[in-house]
């Protein structure tokens, strides 16, 4: 490089520039190999977050592929279309990689700010050391700020590129985030033995029709003791759902990569119970197969009968049918809720529309599942007037129209 000094690159590049021509040729083969690296390891690691941001709650459910048996390596299909797609959309954009350096500077800096946050929050919530948070914040900050500052130049030179996709993932993120909140803060857990006596009662009514012989809803609750107000809500306020036997079934997605197990509370003997199953993050979420495990373990245990209720099929020994039901939470009309709030359920149900429903991730038979939604009150309900009128003086009305009209 002294050797050239004072002269004129004339659209050459550095590093290519240094290797002497005849090794030119290896040159760029080493180059092609390490950008071949690289992106695999940014396409690794874009995997591995958006799998940690669905178990969070912070990111529309998708379907993850295990191709090994070596923990941590994932494939998540939707996302390698978005990363091929965003690739193409910046070659198109920016054509050329020196109209990329403002994106890909202020890229850098953006990252640089988010590690640092994490790493504050980390000290501050987990060393629990103000003293050192303050120091690692101001330091980092300060150093990381004027980066920032001298860069912004370069918004207009490409930079607004990353600030837009990053508030767009934030943007989603957030919606996500108060959602949840919104629907947690107003789903309700009831006490379970209060209903017990009705479920009994509602077993034992002929005169309802029977949805099912094996009624099983998926639940939120994971106790014996409490249960979603929407599963009550759907099986009695609704069109009443008479079934032989009720199984509550709740999926606790665990830490441990490979754990597959189950437990069983029984809530009325052979009529009602509830299944807690808990998989780990790499086991295989197929709940239709593994519930049909556990159903033929407890029928060897002689907890429940398999064979068909009705008296045509049982003769034949057929297998009893079995129903599920998917529950939605819905925000109903009756409530009275700010703009924020319509904003924030409009986006969710967006993104809900558009991302892995709750049948597809579980691996239910769908010839076997009913998607029900249940409206829940996500705010105090609208003040409507009405009046009732007496009939006599209705009456009154009517008589003088009728002289009038004489």
């Amino acid at each position: 490089m002294l050797s050239q000094q004072g002269t004129s690159l004339i659209g050459r590049i550095p590093f290519y520039a240094i290797i002497p021509a005849e090794l030119l040729v290896f040159g760029v083969i080493i180059a092609t190999l390490a950008a071949i690296i690289a992106s695999q390891a940014l396409i690794s690691g874009t995997f591995t977050l958006v799998n940690e941001a669905m178990k969070l709650k912070l990111w529309p459910s998708t379907l993850v592929r295990y191709p090994s048996q070596v923990k941590g390596q994932i494939y998540i299909p939707a996302i390698n279309w978005i990363l091929l797609a965003g690739t193409i959309a910046v070659v198109l954009l920016f054509k050329e990689s020196s109209h990329m350096e403002g994106a890909y500077g202020l890229a850098i800096i953006l990252n640089m700010l988010m590690t640092t946050s994490l790493l504050v929050y980390y000290f501050g919530t987990a060393k629990h050391s103000r003293l050192r948070t303050g120091i690692i914040g101001f330091v980092f900050f300060t150093i990381e700020g004027m980066f920032l500052v001298s860069n912004m130049s370069k918004f207009g030179q490409g930079g607004w590129f990353t600030y837009t996709i990053a508030f767009a993932f934030f943007l989603l993120m957030f919606l996500l985030l108060k959602a949840r909140h919104l629907r947690d803060r107003h789903t309700e857990f009831v006490d379970l033995k209060h209903y017990v006596p009705m479920i009994q009662d509602l077993q034992a009514d002929s005169t309802i029709q029977k949805e099912a012989t094996n009624l099983v809803y998926m639940a939120v609750a994971d106790s014996k003791r409490y249960i979603d107000s929407n599963i009550i809500y759907s099986i009695f306020k609704k069109r009443p759902k008479r079934a032989d036997v009720y199984w509550f079934v709740h999926v606790d997605t665990v830490d441990s990569p490979y754990t597959s197990k189950y437990s069983v509370d029984t809530i009325v003997p052979k009529k009602c119970f509830f299944i807690r199953i808990k998989l780990g993050f790499k086991a295989d979420h197929r709940v239709n197969l593994l519930f049909n495990k556990i159903l033929h373990e407890m029928a060897e245990n002689a907890e429940i009968d398999l064979v068909s209720h009705y008296d045509s099929l049982r003769k034949h020994s057929m297998p009893a049918d079995f129903k599920f039901i998917i529950l939605h939470s819905l925000a109903s009309v009756d409530s009275e809720i700010s703009a924020f709030d319509d904003l924030i359920i409009e986006g969710y149900r967006f993104i809900k529309r558009h991302s892995l429903s709750t049948e597809e991730m579980y691996g239910l038979e769908l010839a076997n599942v009913e998607v029900e939604t249940v409206p829940i009150m996500v705010g105090p309900p609208a003040k409507v007037r009405i009046k009732r009128e007496k009939e006599d003086v209705e009456r009154e009305k009517e008589l003088r129209y009728h002289e009038q009209s004489k």
